[in-house]
């Protein structure tokens, strides 16, 4: 189901309205499942909502400004990752991030639970927010906040991978949770934090490792430089004979994220209508290889 939908969204746009889409849903589930019951996301939205809880406790705000909280707490941090990450990948930081405070804005949430059953609400909202935040990564997208943080320490050197970085905040999150509300507020957002993340890593395709062969009669320093500057990966390439015909060919070898196939193959068939390229999926990588997303 993952790869016919990987497969079905080539055009760079679809792709970025279902990364979009994607956003909506999770607010969807966010309201309907998780904000009712009083319990807290992870990461900055989570911080966000504990921040508007404190505002309704001391001023008597009764809007929930979560989602607005979200979008000015993320203008440091995508100015942040313009300078490091390049303007592409921030470009879709912030569609997607519109898109979330946006639909987390204009949803209501219901006044009761929808399921009363804390363990049952915390399952499928997790479920239904692992999924859709999925979708958003398999598209090339991000909702922002700490993964762009814990992206640009990674790639300054620290020690900070993008995992380690959200575990680290999440446990001062929850850590005032349980100090600031009842354990059961804590418990049970972590509970939701686990499903959501557990579901999420069965559709995290960003790590999924590929080694993709090129096979082609065009000029293969071109494709090359595309692949070094566009990418960020290095690429081999030597050459070939066809067996078939006796006529050389150009044959490259590039490893890179699954997500970031579809950029290569409209590179690839924009130079070359009868280029030949094999992929193979979950290869293992040692050495400098730089990992997008953790």
């Amino acid at each position: 189901m993952k790869d016919m939908m990987y497969n079905s969204l080539h055009n760079r746009w679809l792709r970025l309205l279902a990364a979009m889409l994607g956003e909506g849903v999770v607010a969807l589930a966010l309201r309907l499942f998780i904000v009712p019951l009083g319990l807290y996301s992870g990461g900055l939205m989570g911080f966000c909502q504990l921040i508007r809880t404190l505002l309704h406790n001391t001023l008597g705000l009764e809007a929930d400004i979560a989602g607005v909280l979200y979008f000015i707490s993320n203008i440091p941090i995508l100015l942040l990752g313009w300078k490091t990450l390049g303007p592409r990948m921030t470009f879709k930081t912030i569609a997607c991030t519109v898109s979330f405070s946006l639909f987390y804005s204009i949803i209501p949430s219901p006044s009761l639970p929808i399921v009363d059953d804390y363990l049952t609400s915390c399952l499928l909202g997790g479920i239904i927010v692992g999924i859709a935040s999925g979708i958003v990564l398999t598209c090339g997208g991000s909702g922002g906040g700490l993964d762009i943080v814990g992206l640009c320490l990674s790639k300054r050197g620290s020690r900070f991978t993008v995992g380690k970085f959200s575990l680290t905040v999440n446990f001062f999150l929850y850590a005032a949770c349980l100090v600031l509300f009842v354990p059961e507020v804590a418990i049970y957002s972590v509970i939701y934090n686990f499903f959501s993340a557990m579901v999420l890593d069965r559709m995290h395709q960003q790590n999924v490792n590929v080694q993709a062969m090129i096979f082609t009669k065009e000029d293969e320093k071109e494709l090359g430089r595309f692949i070094i500057e566009k990418l960020g990966r290095s690429v081999t390439y030597w050459e070939g004979t066809g067996a078939y015909s006796g006529k050389g060919l150009h044959v490259l070898v590039v490893c890179l994220s699954k997500f970031e196939i579809e950029d290569l193959l409209h590179a690839v068939h924009a130079r070359d209508d009868h280029a030949f390229v094999t992929v193979q999926e979950r290869v293992r990588v040692f050495g400098n290889f730089v990992r997008k997303l953790e």
